[in-house]
C-alpha cells in the first residue's frame, strides 16, 4: 500500500499507484524491444545506450521527433489503442531512414487526464511492436497525468527517435540528377496524416466504427486505425547493396510540399497518375469529401507512403528486391532538369 503521503495528491487527481502499477505491466514489452547497445532498465531517470561504432569510421546521429496527429480522436471514439503506438514509432523512424539511418533508441510521452491501466497498456504494447518492427529499443518514457488538461478518456502521445549513419552515406538527394527515376512504396492506407479532413467526411457520411468501409470487407475502424507502415527493413536491406540517391517520407503535405525537400531546386519531378492502384480509402474520401486529385495529393499519401531515387539502371531490381521482402513498389516518375525555377517542382500527369 503507498503510504498516507500519497493521500493529498490522489485528491487533486494524480494516482500515482496506478502509475506505478502501469510501470510493471509494461516491463515485458518495453524488455523485449531491447537491443545490445541497451545498459539500462526501465525506471531511470535516463536511459542508456552504447552504440557499437566499430563499424563507423565517422557516425553521425540523426534525431527525429513526431506525434501521430487527430488519428488519435479516432481511437478515442472507436475505443481502439492497440495501434497508435505503432503509428507514433513509424511517424519518426520513417523519417531518420529518409537519411539512410538505422534507428537505435525510442522514447515516448504519453499524458492523460486519468491514467486508464488498460488503455495505456494498449498503447505501450503499440509502441514497442513498432520498435521491434523498426529494430530499436524503447529506451524509456513518461507517463503524465494531467487532470482537467485533457477530456475523459482521452491522451496525447509524442515521440522522439534517435539512429546512426555514415558521415559517407548520408542521403541528402545532392546527387539527384534528371532521368533518375522515383519507385513508390505502398502505404498502408491514411498513415497518420490528413485526420483532421478524414474525420469530417467520415461524420458528414454518418458510418460508424462497426460500419463495413465502403468498397472493402474491413470495418471502418479497421480502416481508418490501420497503422503506418515502418520502411525501415525493407529499405536498410537495399541500402546495403544499392545505390540510393534520394528517399522522401510521404507525410503531411503529400506529394506536393514532401518531394521538394529532398530533391535540388534544380530539378522537378514528373509523377504519372495512375502507374499504381490507389487503395479504396482514398477512393471513397475523394468521392464522399468532394476533393480533387490535385487536393488528394496534397493532403495524402494517396497509397505511397515513401518514395525512393534511384539511377534509373537499377530502378528494376530495386522493384524487385522490395517484392522479394513483401513490399510492393512500383516506377511511379521521373526526374527532369528545371528550366524555369518559378515553376513547381512536383507536377502530377493525371
Amino acid at each position: 500500500m503507498m503510504p498516507h503521503r500519497s493521500q493529498a495528491y490522489s485528491r487533486a487527481g494524480v494516482d500515482i499507484q496506478t502509475g506505478n502499477r502501469l510501470v510493471q505491466r509494461i516491463k515485458k514489452a518495453i524488455a523485449s524491444t531491447h537491443t545490445k547497445g541497451v545498459i539500462s532498465d526501465i525506471g531511470g531517470f535516463g536511459g542508456l545506450f552504447k552504440p557499437d561504432m566499430n563499424q563507423f569510421n565517422e557516425p553521425v546521429l540523426v534525431a527525429a521527433t513526431d506525434g501521430v496527429g487527430t488519428k488519435l480522436k479516432l481511437a478515442f471514439a472507436f475505443q481502439r489503442h492497440d495501434t497508435v503506438g505503432i503509428d507514433l514509432v513509424a511517424m519518426n523512424v520513417n523519417d531518420i531512414l529518409v537519411q539512410g539511418a538505422k534507428p537505435l533508441f525510442f522514447l515516448d510521452y504519453l499524458a492523460t487526464g486519468k491514467l486508464d491501466l488498460e488503455q495505456a497498456e494498449q498503447v505501450v504494447a503499440g509502441i514497442a511492436a513498432g520498435c521491434k518492427e523498426a529494430g530499436c529499443a524503447l529506451l524509456g518514457g513518461e507517463t503524465a497525468e494531467m487532470p482537467d488538461f485533457y477530456a475523459p478518456g482521452e491522451y496525447d502521445l509524442a515521440g522522439f527517435c534517435v539512429g546512426i549513419v555514415e558521415d559517407s552515406k548520408i542521403i541528402d538527394g545532392s546527387g539527384c540528377c534528371a532521368g533518375d527515376q522515383l519507385i513508390g512504396l505502398a502505404s498502408s492506407g491514411f498513415h497518420a496524416n490528413g485526420y483532421s479532413l478524414v474525420r469530417q467526411i467520415l461524420s458528414a457520411s454518418g458510418l460508424q466504427g462497426q460500419d463495413t468501409f465502403p468498397g472493402t470487407q474491413l470495418t471502418v475502424a479497421d480502416t481508418l486505425l490501420s497503422p503506418t507502415r515502418i520502411y525501415v527493413k525493407p529499405v536498410l536491406n537495399l541500402l546495403r547493396d544499392l545505390p540510393i540517391k534520394g528517399m522522401v517520407h510521404i507525410t503531411g503535405g503529400g506529394f506536393y510540399d514532401n518531394i521538394p525537400r529532398v530533391i535540388p531546386r534544380q530539378l522537378w519531378a514528373s509523377i504519372q497518375f495512375g502507374s499504381w492502384p490507389v487503395p479504396q480509402e482514398f477512393l471513397w474520401v475523394k468521392q464522399a469529401g468532394g476533393l480533387s486529385w490535385e487536393e488528394m495529393h496534397q493532403v495524402f499519401n494517396v497509397g505511397i507512403g515513401f518514395l525512393l531515387v534511384v539511377d534509373q539502371r537499377h530502378s528494376e531490381e530495386v522493384i524487385s528486391r522490395l517484392r522479394a521482402q513483401n513490399q510492393e513498389a512500383w516506377l511511379i516518375g521521373e526526374l527532369h532538369e528545371q528550366k524555369d525555377k518559378q515553376e513547381e517542382q512536383v507536377r502530377i500527369l493525371f
